[in-house]
């Protein structure tokens, strides 16, 4: 059988009809993690107004390095809340239920086009941005945090960037084996 092949839509006897049901309802048992992630937004909005506090009410002593360190804390976790909104809608929308938004003029075009290998790319592309805000303050104060430390960034920075690019490989290598099996 193949993927695009159809079947009848239901199962030969009633207690294969019911665990299918079961296992089918059981996508909900993620709705609630969506949620709590949803709800994690808050803390980490809580952490940029405190990073955001803390870095303009030492403005005027503070460095230009300790300017430039306070702005990539920012972008940090700027980033990892996209990430999460990311995770968030595109996890919904790919495992638990379609986000019926009504055309609603702020929706994202990405929302409803984005599928389980989008994710994962968006992801990887993420983490190897906030890899490399991390490696990018680790230099700036590889003074304070030492060489070692920096390198070992470096390293898992490199690991990070090396993941993605074999992804990103993968996904392409599956893309055109499905589109030269449709010809």
């Amino acid at each position: 059988m193949k993927p695009t092949d159809q079947t009848s839509g239901r199962a030969p006897n009633i207690g294969e009809r019911t665990l299918e049901r079961g296992i089918f309802a059981s996508r909900w048992i993620l709705a609630p993690i969506y949620a709590g992630l949803a709800l994690s937004l808050l803390m980490l909005l809580v952490k940029f107004g405190q990073e955001f506090w803390h870095m303009a009410s030492g403005l005027i002593a503070s460095s230009s390095e300790d300017v430039i360190l306070g702005v990539l804390a920012l972008i940090d976790l700027s980033l990892m809340a996209n990430l999460l909104l990311m995770i968030i809608f595109g996890g919904y929308q790919n495992f638990v239920s379609k986000l019926e938004l009504d055309g609603h003029k702020d929706t994202p075009d990405w929302i409803g086009n984005v599928g389980f290998s989008d994710i994962k790319l968006k992801l990887m592309a993420s983490i190897v941005a906030i890899s490399a805000i991390e490696v990018l303050q680790g230099f700036l104060t590889i003074e304070k945090v030492g060489t070692r430390t920096v390198l070992w960034g470096m390293a898992v920075h490199i690991t990070f960037v090396f993941s993605a690019l074999l992804l990103a490989t993968m996904d392409w290598v599956i893309a055109k084996s499905r589109r030269s099996r449709t010809w």
